[in-house]
């Protein structure tokens, strides 16, 4: 590789990245531009391009959004949010729980840009009826589908990338972090209530209210209901066996969407609109990016610099690892970091999955629950805010960043805790 290949490639990617984390321009121009530069300007031919790509990763995601906008169709979400509400009895803290557990296994199974996109609508609705502050609910809401996202390898996108880059399945995440996400969860909301308490008080004619509401008519379709229903099943169930069938996670997801489409007879021009085609293209140029950096040695560069740092213990690496990711997560975008982090890993771990593996969830967990520290943390954040906003009600940076951030630092201690005695 020439020096000046190697030279132009780093500004490239280091430009990109500035631009992207400005969102200044929409990152998916920039991510497929500094692509198109990273070719042009012979840093990767056009063949060793398309080889950076992970598809399996973008499978999964196409294949899961598909799914998820058929199930939101039929109104589940909706439904649950209000029998959860009528189970409540109308009490404010208890919607706070069962929305946020609806939220966490929601993300957790689905994506959490979805969800919340479909309970926080639903939350504004029986915020307005017990005529209470709708922010602590949906600042709960939000940092349930970071938590949740964070539990299964398809709940967030930090995760497909790394199964994707390492082989660790479905089972894998479920077995190694759901544990430790439960005890955040609870933790979580424990002490969202203690900050929170004085708003939780509403009167019987609210109360009433809520119980008047009727779940039945959220549902719109229920014969697709019930299709979407078994075919989510079998999904969930290709992912937990995919290693063991030998099928990969992309495959599975694009066959399940193909199911539904056929068996619930749907336009695929309408679902395929709904598709976020902007993610997709944003990853397959980050891919690009960073096989770039890859390809031109400075992975390798920085993979050594941080084995002198760390003098090859595992421990201070997945401890560097976790707390970094959380950090830099909290303000920066996690995918284009955990796109660069993978082949860090990678080097660092010389292609050892299994004697690296606490790294590899110290870089899961710090990426996914650092989302939770501000309010541009995760897409689940951003998607919040403009509802609420469009809805009247504001949340400055600021006023969550108080309430989030120390909760999601905690959540870093106790996941630090978590790996050390576990793994280490």
């Amino acid at each position: 590789m020439q020096v000046d290949h190697v030279i132009i490639g780093i500004l490239i990617f280091i430009i990109a990245y500035i631009a992207i984390v400005s969102e200044k321009i929409h990152r998916m121009i920039v991510a497929v531009f500094g692509a198109g530069l990273m070719i042009i300007f012979h840093v990767l031919s056009q063949e060793e391009a398309i080889s950076k790509i992970d598809f399996n990763t973008l499978g999964l995601l196409i294949g899961m959004m598909i799914l998820v906008n058929i199930i939101g169709e039929t109104g589940l979400f909706q439904y649950l949010a209000i029998k959860s509400a009528k189970i409540a009895k109308g009490s404010p803290f208890k919607i706070l729980i069962y929305f946020s557990v609806i939220t966490a296994l929601a993300s957790g199974l689905l994506d959490n840009v979805t969800t919340i996109l479909l309970i926080v609508p639903v939350t504004l609705v029986i915020s307005d009826t017990l005529k209470v502050n709708p922010i602590p609910y949906v600042i709960a809401e939000i940092m349930s589908a970071n938590i949740g996202g964070a539990a299964t390898l398809i709940g967030d996108p930090p995760n497909i990338m790394i199964g994707g880059a390492t082989g660790l399945g479905f089972l894998d995440f479920i077995v190694n972090l759901l544990p430790l996400m439960t005890v955040i969860f609870i933790v979580t909301i424990l002490l969202l209530r203690f900050i929170f308490r004085k708003t939780f008080v509403v009167s019987e004619e609210s109360k009433k209210e809520i119980l008047s509401f009727d779940e039945k008519k959220a549902i719109t379709d229920k014969p697709l209901l019930i299709k979407s229903l078994i075919v989510l099943f079998f999904t969930i169930a290709g992912f937990a066996f995919g290693e063991l069938i030998e099928i990969q996670s992309a495959s599975i997801a694009l066959f399940s969407a193909s199911v539904l489409l056929l068996i619930g007879r749907i336009e695929p021009e309408d679902m395929l609109e709904k598709v976020e085609w902007t993610t997709i293209f944003f990853f397959g140029g980050l891919f690009i990016l960073v096989g770039a950096l890859e390809s031109i040695g400075v992975i390798e560069f920085l993979a050594g610099k941080v084995l002198i740092i760390t003098q090859g213990s595992i421990s201070l690496t997945t401890t560097l690892v976790l707390w970094m990711s959380a950090l830099l997560s909290s303000f920066l975008d996690n995918i284009p970091y955990v796109a660069t982090m993978i082949p860090l890993v990678n080097s660092l771990s010389e292609g050892s999955v299994a004697t690296y593996e606490p790294v590899w969830w110290a870089l899961s967990i710090g990426a996914c629950l650092g989302g939770n520290g501000t309010i541009i943390g995760a897409s689940a954040n951003v998607v919040s805010r403009g509802i609420l906003e469009k809805h009247g009600f504001k949340i400055s940076f600021m006023k969550y960043m108080k309430i989030a951030f120390p909760l999601m630092i905690l959540s870093i201690i106790i996941s630090t805790v978590y790996l050390l005695v576990f793994y280490l």
